[in-house]
């Protein structure tokens, strides 16, 4: 059977499953037996293969999502908290961990009783999907650990970033006590994800803010082009050996294992970029545009010879801090911003690294200097320390509040 039969064949089996659930056309409208039936069908032990054939799993040294290939889709949120009590917040955690571990094995959060009076476990919206990578990160800011108490249990490296110059951040989008990201080939399933996490904790933690995003990734071996038509992440680090050195925090505290997240909101005012000439956009990276090799050279990895580059571009203010990072951003898409008529558009810009003071410098050595500040805003920012990877029997953050 070739891979197109194949995948026709999957796609009229989930066509049966959808007629016979009562969902397809006009029995969209469930009564509640029908809803009952359709959730109690799902087979809550079977896991499908996922997208890309890789099986992806909750527990682990660290925590998925961070180096994990880049999956197509963010789901990410900032939630501030609504208890500062301290057990209440180990419980969700645990609940968190129990739920997570269900939703990157592409099952419902939890099985539903027999009183179909009561509303579904889980929201359902990702029955007869499988869990296309999905994967969930964990992290919680500097002021959550001062609203639990734990200020004593922050790490020296863990301190809130500092201004930048040219940013305009909003409060709306700045801060917040806990973060989630959640990745996947699918959108729905990203979604779902964070919506049932959500859900069971509403009494304790509100949404301050949420981006989802996609990334415009073909073939994995290709660095995913941002919204200015030019390759994101070239540098990046890709070995396990340059994980140790650059993502994985090696302190012997409750981040062992963990890594600090930067998070920028940025703006892109496409309507301006599109007017520039090409030659003006690759001097602004420092990159030629179609293959993303730096100036002076053919391919995209080469290395990059600074004295090449113009002294404002923004491949050379960041390459001479000399600091590697991981960068793991997504481009987004919300409309039209009704005070500009123009598109609503930017990029979720997500670094990972074992110190943020790697960001710290990078962000102010690009500083007013760089020629990108024409062309975009950064409106948003964060600093998250993502805990390290969950122990079977064990839950998210554990070595933190014990």
């Amino acid at each position: 059977m070739t891979k197109d039969e194949n995948f026709f064949e999957k796609k009229m089996d989930r066509r049966e499953f959808l007629k016979k659930a009562g969902i397809g056309g006009a029995g969209l409208a469930l009564g509640l037996s029908g809803a009952s039936a359709f959730f109690a069908n799902k087979e809550h032990g079977s896991k499908q293969i996922a997208d890309g054939q890789e099986e992806i799993s909750f527990y682990g040294k660290h925590q998925a999502g961070i180096t994990t290939p880049m999956q197509k889709n963010i789901y990410f949120v900032v939630l501030d908290l609504r208890t500062t009590d301290k057990n209440e917040l180990i419980q969700l955690f645990k609940d968190w961990t129990d739920y997570s571990q269900k939703l990157v094995n592409g099952e419902l959060v939890k099985k539903d009783g027999s009183n179909a009076l009561l509303p579904p476990s889980d929201t359902g919206e990702t029955v007869g999907l499988n869990p296309y990578r999905l994967t969930l990160t964990f992290g919680v800011s500097a002021s959550f650990l001062t609203k639990l108490g734990l200020e004593k249990k922050r790490p020296k490296l863990f301190r809130d970033l500092p201004a930048f110059p040219k940013e305009q951040l909003r409060e709306q989008y700045t801060g917040g006590d806990i973060v989630i990201q959640a990745c996947a080939d699918d959108e729905q399933v990203a979604f779902h994800a964070v919506r049932n996490l959500i859900r069971k904790g509403r009494i304790k933690v509100t949404m301050k803010w949420s981006q989802s995003g996609f990334a415009a990734i073909g073939d994995r071996m290709e660095t995913p082009r941002n919204l200015f038509g030019f390759k994101d992440g070239t540098a990046n680090v890709t070995t396990e050996k340059d994980f140790d050195k650059v993502v994985w925090a090696d302190s012997n505290d409750w981040m062992k294992n963990g890594s600090y997240m930067a998070v920028r909101r940025i703006i892109m005012h496409l309507e301006t970029w599109d007017r520039t000439n090409l030659q003006e956009q690759e001097n602004t990276f420092g990159r030629y545009k179609e293959s993303g090799a730096p100036f002076g050279k053919q391919n995209e990895f080469d290395e990059v010879d600074l004295s090449l580059l113009p002294v404002d571009s923004h491949v050379r203010l960041a390459k001479e801090v000399d600091l590697p990072i991981l960068r793991r951003s997504y481009s987004y898409s919300d409309g039209i911003d009704p005070k500009t008529g123009q598109f609503d558009a930017g990029l979720l810009f997500i670094a990972f690294q074992k110190d943020p003071d790697s960001f710290v410098k990078i962000q102010t050595n690009l500083g007013a200097d760089d020629k990108m500040n024409e062309y975009v805003t950064h409106i948003g920012s964060g600093l998250f320390a993502c805990f390290g990877g969950v122990k079977e029997g064990g839950y998210i953050g554990q070595d933190l509040f014990e």
